[in-house]
């Protein structure tokens, strides 16, 4: 019997390319060296001594820098292709972490973080047309699972030693780390990898987009507001969740290191074999994103319940299985839905959304908690997730009229 399930789970990760095993394992280093991310509100608040206003508006300068590199990224990758991109985006971003960390004034993090993200995310519509490029395209949905879990079982190792190193030898060993992950992957990306112009057969008919500019996609400009509100909701996990775990239950760096490692573990035990088992029954992608909206919302209503610290155990629980059904999903939509040679364009939009719900996750969210409290923040992050999950139904009927 277990040697069944097991061969059942192993069959998951088979059919894959050499290039996509090796952007995986490139991906994992990459982001188990990610140790500033989880603690930087931390990093603004205590080391740094900056307010909640000054800390949401350096996330701000952050979250802008993220769009800008994101458009520029799919951008470029369009005009000169992604793998020169990507080369370009983690190598130089690396060497901008070491040098960030000595800056600790205002106006000049927020220009730094501006500067960073700028050119750390035009990474990420690269990565998502290489891809769609050295995936085979019966296995483009496994190929974005395989590459979230190395992601996520990089953020199960980061944050839990990044916790670590702060108690150690303090916030500045997460930059010298980071940087170093961004160049050691990126090094062995370019040596074991060669480039490879885009080919991509879209796994869906294009009949009636195919000449449209990306801006007169009605079904994608709103699968656009539903990412980021999902994301908007997500990213709560990385700027308000780790000030309120220590301000309302005391918890050390350590011990929200482990909440987020709980989150790394589930993806890596469940998203594989789920996608894999959704993939093969040929459940339309829309209908599984509907329920990874939901249940997402619904670890933020769960937070609300917050006379025992168990609490924040079960609302990740929640949150981790809603990241297994949207955001995989979300990314294989996303491709499909672009018409060849625009690949870039729309996923440069698509991860644009996450960028911006970074912005307004760590602004809005820090100025609710300012005026009302958390328990405020929670409640809204939940609703408008009820409200992302009304409009997936929208476009679960707008796809059923397109193909009439």
């Amino acid at each position: 019997m277990l040697k069944t399930a097991f061969n059942h789970y192993i069959n998951n990760f088979r059919g894959f390319t050499r290039e996509i095993w090796i952007l995986t394992v490139v991906t994992f280093i990459n982001r188990a060296g990610t140790m500033v991310l989880p603690f930087l509100s931390k990093y603004l608040k205590e080391e740094l001594h900056f307010d909640y206003v000054q800390i949401g508006w350096i996330l701000v300068a952050f979250g802008l820098g993220s769009m800008l590199g994101s458009w520029l990224g799919g951008k470029l990758s369009d005009k000169i292709g992604f793998y020169k991109v990507m080369i370009f985006s983690l190598f130089t971003s690396g060497i901008s972490l070491f040098l960030v960390q000595y800056i600790t004034t205002f106006w000049a993090l927020c220009g730094a973080m501006f500067v960073l993200m700028t050119i750390a995310d035009m990474f990420r519509p690269a990565m998502f047309v290489s891809l769609g490029a050295y995936a085979k395209p019966e296995n483009r949905t496994r190929a974005l699972s395989l590459v979230r879990l190395a992601v996520n079982l990089g953020f199960a190792a980061g944050p839990a030693l990044g916790g670590l190193i702060i108690m150690g030898i303090g916030y500045s060993g997460l930059f010298w780390v980071d940087g170093a992950s961004c160049i050691i992957s990126i090094l062995i990306f370019a040596l074991l990898v060669k480039e490879k112009k885009k080919v991509i057969q879209n796994d869906q008919s294009q009949h009636s987009i195919e000449t449209k500019s990306v801006f007169h996609d009605k079904i994608f400009w709103v699968f656009l507001f539903v990412s980021f509100v999902t994301a908007m909701i997500f990213f709560q996990l990385f700027t308000t969740l780790p000030l309120y775990h220590d301000e309302k239950f005391g918890l050390t760096e350590l011990q929200t290191g482990l909440l987020m490692t709980l989150n790394g573990l589930i993806i890596f035990a469940l998203e594989m074999p789920t996608v894999g088992f959704l993939d093969r029954k040929g459940i339309p992608k829309i209908k599984i994103i509907i329920w990874g909206s939901f249940i997402m919302a619904i670890s933020f209503y769960i937070l609300l319940l917050n006379v025992w610290v168990g609490i924040l155990v079960i609302s990740m629980i929640f949150i981790s299985i809603g990241e297994i059904l949207a955001f995989p999903f979300s990314n294989a939509f996303a491709l499909s839905r672009a018409p060849k040679g625009q690949e870039g364009r729309y996923m440069a939009l698509y991860t644009m959304s996450f960028s911006l719900a970074h912005i307004v996750s760590s602004k809005v969210g820090f100025e609710i908690i300012d005026r009302m409290g958390y328990q405020t923040n929670w409640f809204f992050m939940a609703s408008i997730g009820i409200i992302a999950t009304a409009c997936c139904f929208w476009i679960k009927k707008a796809l059923i009229d397109e193909k009439l």
